[in-house]
């Protein structure tokens, strides 16, 4: 549908003030290299950072980026990381299959790049496991290219900008588009990052902060006195649920069963507790013969659907990654972590941690 459109002149100002807003009220993150410093940002780090807020907020994910940066200061020394360490780094970020991309770029940069990181949008693209948003903030944010960084901040701003009336997702692209016009050489990397910290900070998706924002006064949703309501959206469809059972099997030596899961599919690659298929109708088919207590059910959710996953405990022996009980709750995924403190004697008192997965 048609947007409320801007002159060149809006264009211009809009620019100039908010960059004027941010070199005076920029985030302090550990990845930012600030306005003004003439410091060149470290690609490494700004890519490690993008790719660890794709699904999370920055507070979550900053502790992760020292933690990493401090082990693995360099592409090279990340490249050289066995994967189960990096995997156990990961717990708590969620989406292990990102954790797999991360290695492998870092490892794609290691050997055909000699450790240095492409400088050009196409260049980071065709690294493995590269999307277009995570090639083009690269690309601004480290090299200054002129790049159209499009995150979910910045779809809301242009939502709101532009007084889009197209629902999302379906206005994805028309909101890239509209961000693409505001894109010039002057600056890219700052106004990229001008766009995130206006999102994260005053145009937030409720209770936006217009009388705080740098160009409110050129903002069509601004006008229409009903900001919050873009973007429009789409009525969410209901989260399919589905069940399942754990298996928590210990040996009487403080360890714990563990499996390898199949490196497709969700938290493919990581440790796991034995289970049955996740469905509407799991088959129920213990790892081994044992006297299986139930010990209850956990609740998860997954950003596609929810799990109620029951827990049966028993004591045995088999072929399984024998892992210490405290070991494998600082390590697991936090939906078998659940499950391994649900069957502990005192009904989930085991020491927890935080995050996805």
């Amino acid at each position: 549908m048609v947007c409320v459109p801007l002159s060149l002149a809006d264009k211009t100002a809009i620019r100039r003030a908010l960059l004027d807003w941010y070199d005076a009220s920029a985030r302090t993150l550990a990845w930012r290299a600030p306005p003004g410093s003439n410091t060149q940002p470290d690609p490494y780090r700004v890519w490690l950072s993008e790719v660890m807020l794709q699904q999370t907020t920055t507070p979550h994910a900053t502790p992760y980026f020292l933690s990493f940066t401090q082990r693995w200061p360099t592409v090279g020394d990340l490249a050289a990381v066995a994967d189960a360490d990096l995997m156990a780094a990961w717990a708590g970020l969620g989406y292990y299959a990102r954790a797999r991309n991360l290695l492998a770029c870092a490892r794609a940069v290691a050997r055909d790049h000699g450790g240095v990181f492409p400088d050009t949008e196409a260049g980071l693209l065709a690294l493995p496991g590269v999307g277009a948003y995570t090639a083009a903030a690269v690309a601004a944010i480290a090299f200054d290219r002129p790049a159209n960084v499009v995150d979910g901040n910045v779809e809301r701003v242009m939502s709101r900008l532009f007084a889009v009336e197209t629902p999302v997702p379906t206005a994805k692209p028309e909101l890239k588009v509209l961000a693409g016009t505001l894109v010039v050489e002057d600056r890219p990397g700052d106004w990229a990052q001008a766009l995130m910290d206006l999102g994260a900070t005053i145009c937030r998706p409720r209770s936006p902060s217009c009388l705080l924002c740098p160009i409110s006064r050129r903002c069509a949703g601004y006008a229409t006195g009903q900001p919050e309501r873009y973007p429009v959206k789409t009525p969410k469809a209901a989260r399919p649920h589905r069940l399942g059972t754990a298996y928590v099997l210990r040996d009487g030596q403080g360890r714990v069963a563990l499996v390898q899961r199949p490196d497709k599919g969700l938290l493919g690659g990581m440790l796991g507790l034995p289970t049955t298929d996740w469905s509407a109708a799991p088959e129920d088919a213990p790892p081994v013969e044992a006297a299986w207590r139930d010990t209850g059910a956990i609740e998860h959710v997954f950003t596609h659907f929810s799990l109620t996953l029951s827990v049966q405990a028993a004591d045995g022996a088999g072929d399984f990654i024998w892992t210490p009980e405290a070991e494998a709750l600082k390590a697991l995924p936090t939906v078998f972590r659940k499950a391994l403190q649900k069957s502990s004697p005192n009904g989930g008192g085991g020491p927890r941690r935080g995050g996805g997965g």
